[in-house]
Protein backbone atom coordinates (compact mmCIF):
# COMPACT_ATOMS: atom_id res chain seq x y z
CA UNK A 1 0.00 0.00 0.00
CA UNK A 2 1.44 3.36 -0.92
CA UNK A 3 1.47 6.57 1.13
CA UNK A 4 -1.27 8.19 -0.96
CA UNK A 5 -3.68 5.34 -0.13
CA UNK A 6 -2.74 5.51 3.54
CA UNK A 7 -3.27 9.27 3.76
CA UNK A 8 -6.81 8.87 2.43
CA UNK A 9 -7.75 6.55 5.31
CA UNK A 10 -9.26 7.67 8.58
CA UNK A 11 -7.27 7.55 11.80
CA UNK A 12 -9.23 4.53 13.00
CA UNK A 13 -8.54 2.68 9.75
CA UNK A 14 -4.83 3.45 10.16
CA UNK A 15 -4.87 2.11 13.71
CA UNK A 16 -6.53 -1.07 12.44
CA UNK A 17 -3.88 -1.29 9.72
CA UNK A 18 -1.08 -1.08 12.31
CA UNK A 19 -2.75 -3.80 14.35
CA UNK A 20 -3.02 -6.01 11.28
CA UNK A 21 0.62 -5.41 10.31
CA UNK A 22 1.83 -6.19 13.83
CA UNK A 23 -0.12 -9.44 13.72
CA UNK A 24 1.48 -10.26 10.38
CA UNK A 25 4.92 -9.48 11.81
CA UNK A 26 4.22 -11.82 14.73
CA UNK A 27 3.14 -14.59 12.37
CA UNK A 28 6.35 -14.17 10.37
CA UNK A 29 8.39 -14.55 13.56
CA UNK A 30 6.46 -17.70 14.41
CA UNK A 31 7.13 -19.11 10.94
CA UNK A 32 10.80 -18.34 11.39
CA UNK A 33 10.81 -20.28 14.65
CA UNK A 34 9.19 -23.27 12.96
CA UNK A 35 11.40 -22.96 9.87
CA UNK A 36 8.40 -22.99 7.56
CA UNK A 37 8.99 -21.81 3.95
CA UNK A 38 10.22 -18.43 5.05
CA UNK A 39 10.37 -15.45 2.72
CA UNK A 40 12.86 -13.23 4.51
CA UNK A 41 12.11 -10.15 2.42
CA UNK A 42 8.68 -9.96 4.05
CA UNK A 43 10.21 -8.97 7.40
CA UNK A 44 11.61 -5.78 5.89
CA UNK A 45 8.41 -5.02 3.97
CA UNK A 46 6.19 -5.37 7.02
CA UNK A 47 8.56 -3.37 9.23
CA UNK A 48 8.60 -0.51 6.74
CA UNK A 49 4.82 -0.62 6.25
CA UNK A 50 4.37 -0.27 10.02
CA UNK A 51 6.74 2.70 10.02
CA UNK A 52 4.82 4.35 7.15
CA UNK A 53 1.49 4.09 8.95
CA UNK A 54 2.93 5.28 12.26
CA UNK A 55 4.55 8.24 10.53
CA UNK A 56 1.22 9.34 9.07
CA UNK A 57 -0.45 8.92 12.47
CA UNK A 58 2.27 11.05 14.10
CA UNK A 59 1.87 13.76 11.45
CA UNK A 60 -1.85 13.90 12.11
CA UNK A 61 -1.26 14.08 15.85
CA UNK A 62 1.08 17.06 15.39
CA UNK A 63 -1.45 18.81 13.13
CA UNK A 64 -4.32 18.32 15.58
CA UNK A 65 -2.35 19.42 18.50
Amino acid sequence: MNAKDLRSKTTQELLDEVKSLLREQFNLRMQKGLSEGLKTHQFKQVRRAIARVKTILAERERENG
